[in-house]
C-alpha cells in the first residue's frame, strides 16, 4: 500500500490507483474546511458550551448519546452538506456528470471505551464491500479537529490481496436500512446489530495509521480492511466520512478485486449525481442488487 500525498493525478488516474490499493491524503483545502466548519458549528451548538472532544468526561453516557441523537441527524440533513459536497467534489476533478455520492456523515470515537456500541459504534477490521458497497466504492475521511495516532483509523493492508472468512453473506443492505439503521442510538453499552465480521482472528498489527490535520482529506477504496483504533487519547474524535461511486466504473464492473464480499443489496440506492442530485439509472441499481457482479476471487 504507497500513501500519496497532494497527488496531481487526474480522477481517473487516481480511481485506478485507489482500485489497486493505494491510499491518498490531501493537505486541508477550502473545500473540505468549508464543510468542516459547518460540522464545527453544529457541534459546538450541540453541546452548548462544553468542549465537544473532552465533553464525554462531564456528561453521563445517556445525556451523551441524546445528544448525538439530535446532532448525527442534523449534519447529514443540513441544507448545506450536499451542497458542500457537491463543490468538494468538483474541487477534487470528479467528473459531475458520472460521479455519485451518498450524503456525508459525522462519527464519533469517544476515549478509553467510554460509548463504543450503537451512534458511536467502534468499527471492527472490516471492509466496506462486506456491507453491500460496490467494489468501485471510493471513501473519503476527514477529521474535523486535529487528531492523533491514538484516536484515528488504522488500515491492514497486508490483507488487500488476502481472503478472511468472514459473514457477509448474511448482510444485505436493503434489510439493514429497515431493521437496523435508524435505531443506532437504542444500543448502549452492548449492539446487538447483525453486522459482518471475520469469523477468524485478524493480525491487527502492523498497520498504517493516516494524522492528517483537520481539514485534511483521505481517499481509500471500499475494499481496504480498516477499523477504528482503541481510543486511549483522553479526547473524542470527530471525523466525517462520505463515499463515492463513478458511474462509468459501475457500468463496466471495474473496481477492486473481490477477496471475500457475499453480501445482498446495494448501497449505491442511496448515491446522489454530484450535478443534479438524482439517483443513479435503475439499471445500474438492478445489476448490484443481487449482490457484488464481481464475483469473489478468494486468496
Amino acid at each position: 500500500m504507497n500513501v500519496l500525498l497532494d497527488s496531481g493525478m487526474s480522477d481517473a488516474q487516481r480511481r485506478e490507483a485507489l482500485y489497486a490499493g493505494n491510499v491518498f491524503v490531501f493537505s486541508p483545502r477550502k473545500s473540505a474546511l468549508d464543510l468542516c466548519e459547518l460540522a464545527r458549528t453544529l457541534i459546538h451548538t450541540a453541546f452548548a458550551g462544553l468542549d465537544p472532544q473532552t465533553a464525554q468526561h462531564e456528561m453521563p453516557v445517556e445525556k451523551y448519546v441524546a445528544v448525538l441523537e439530535r446532532l448525527k441527524p442534523e449534519f447529514i440533513h443540513h441544507p448545506e452538506s450536499k451542497r458542500l459536497i457537491q463543490a468538494l467534489l468538483r474541487d477534487f476533478g470528479c467528473d459531475e456528470r458520472t460521479t455519485y455520492f451518498d450524503v456525508p456523515r459525522m462519527r464519533t470515537s469517544t476515549s478509553d471505551a467510554y460509548l463504543t456500541t450503537g451512534i458511536a459504534y467502534a468499527f471492527h477490521p472490516h471492509r466496506d464491500t462486506w456491507y453491500s458497497a460496490p467494489m468501485c466504492q471510493i471513501n473519503f475521511w476527514m477529521p474535523i479537529y486535529d487528531v492523533q495516532p491514538d484516536n484515528v483509523m488504522a488500515f491492514h493492508p497486508q490483507y488487500w490481496d488476502r481472503s478472511i472468512r468472514n459473514t457477509s453473506s448474511v448482510y444485505d443492505y436493503q434489510r439493514w436500512t429497515q431493521t437496523s439503521r435508524f435505531n443506532a442510538a437504542q444500543h448502549v453499552g452492548t449492539d446487538t446489530r447483525v453486522q459482518p465480521k471475520a469469523e477468524v482472528p485478524v493480525e491487527m498489527v502492523p498497520d498504517v495509521r493516516v494524522v492528517a490535520p483537520a481539514g485534511g482529506v483521505m481517499m481509500f477504496s471500499a475494499a481496504q480492511l480498516h477499523s477504528s483504533v482503541p481510543n486511549t487519547s483522553g479526547r473524542t474524535r470527530f471525523s466525517i466520512d462520505f463515499r463515492i461511486a463513478n458511474l462509468d466504473d459501475v457500468n463496466a464492473q471495474r473496481g477492486a478485486v473481490n477477496r471475500d464480499s457475499y453480501c445482498t443489496g446495494t448501497a449505491l440506492t442511496d448515491f446522489l449525481r454530484v450535478s443534479d442530485l438524482t439517483h443513479l439509472p435503475s439499471d445500474a441499481l438492478d445489476r448490484y442488487m443481487p449482490g457484488h457482479p464481481q464475483r469473489a476471487v478468494a486468496n
